[in-house]
C-alpha cells in the first residue's frame, strides 16, 4: 500500500509540471525562496532552532513554490523574485470597525486567511495571517494573537485586523506599505506568508480554500 501511494504521489507531481514553462516557473520560485530564506537564517542566533529550520526548509520551499505556481491570483507574479505585483493605492486603507465586526461575526472560521495592518512609527504595512481559534466575540490569529471582532488587537496596540477584501488581500500579498501616508517600496513577504497567500480562496474570500 505504501509503494502504491508513493507511486500515485509521484505520478501526480509529474502531471502538475507537464510543460517546460511550468517546470521553469517552479524552479525560479524555488531558487528565489531559497535565497530569501538563507539570508534570513544567517541571522538566527539559536543553533538548535537553526538546525530544525534548515531540516524542514526544502519541504516548505517546495510546497510554497507549488502553491504559488498553481494559484489563481488576480495579479502578476514576479517569479525571479518570488513576489506578486499589483498597482499600489496612494494611501493606506481606512479602518472600518463596523464593517470588521459585521464580517467576522458572520464569516470568521478556522483556516480563513486574513489581512492585518501594522503601524510602526511613521510606517503602515500589511501582514497575512490565518485564524486558528474562535472564542466568543474574539478570534486568534496564528502568529499575531488575539483580536476582537472589531479588528482591535488584544495583545499589540500596533496591529489592526482588517475585513478581507480583494483590495486588502491584494495589498497584503504584494507587500504594500506606506511611509508618512505615502507609498513606499513594497516589502518581500516571508515564506510563511507566501504559503498562506497561496491558500486564499479568490473565488470566495469569505471562505477558507477547501
Amino acid at each position: 500500500m505504501v509503494a502504491k501511494n508513493q507511486s500515485l504521489g509521484a505520478q501526480q507531481q509529474v502531471e502538475i509540471w507537464q510543460t517546460d514553462a511550468q517546470k521553469v516557473l517552479y524552479a525560479q520560485l524555488c531558487n528565489a525562496f531559497y535565497q530569501r530564506e538563507v539570508q534570513r537564517l544567517v541571522a538566527e542566533p539559536d543553533a538548535d532552532k537553526l538546525r530544525r529550520q534548515l531540516k524542514s526548509l526544502p519541504y516548505y520551499i517546495e510546497r510554497a513554490a507549488t502553491l504559488v505556481a498553481n494559484s489563481k491570483t488576480p495579479f502578476e507574479l514576479d517569479s525571479q523574485n518570488g513576489s506578486w505585483l499589483e498597482k499600489q493605492k496612494p494611501t493606506p486603507p481606512e479602518v472600518n470597525t463596523e464593517a470588521n465586526e459585521l464580517f467576522y461575526k458572520s464569516y470568521a472560521k478556522v483556516g480563513l486567511v486574513v489581512p492585518v495592518l501594522l503601524h510602526c512609527y511613521d510606517q503602515v504595512r500589511f501582514r497575512i495571517d490565518s485564524i486558528d481559534e474562535l472564542q466568543g466575540n474574539k478570534l486568534h490569529c496564528n502568529e499575531l494573537g488575539w483580536f476582537s471582532f472589531l479588528g482591535e488587537s488584544l495583545e499589540d496596540q500596533n496591529a489592526q485586523l482588517i475585513k478581507p477584501s480583494k483590495i486588502s488581500l491584494t495589498a497584503a500579498c504584494c507587500g504594500h506599505q506606506w511611509q508618512f501616508s505615502k507609498r513606499s517600496i513594497p516589502r518581500v513577504l516571508s515564506l510563511r506568508e507566501m504559503l498562506l497567500a497561496g491558500n486564499i480562496n479568490w473565488r470566495n474570500i469569505k471562505r477558507p480554500l477547501a
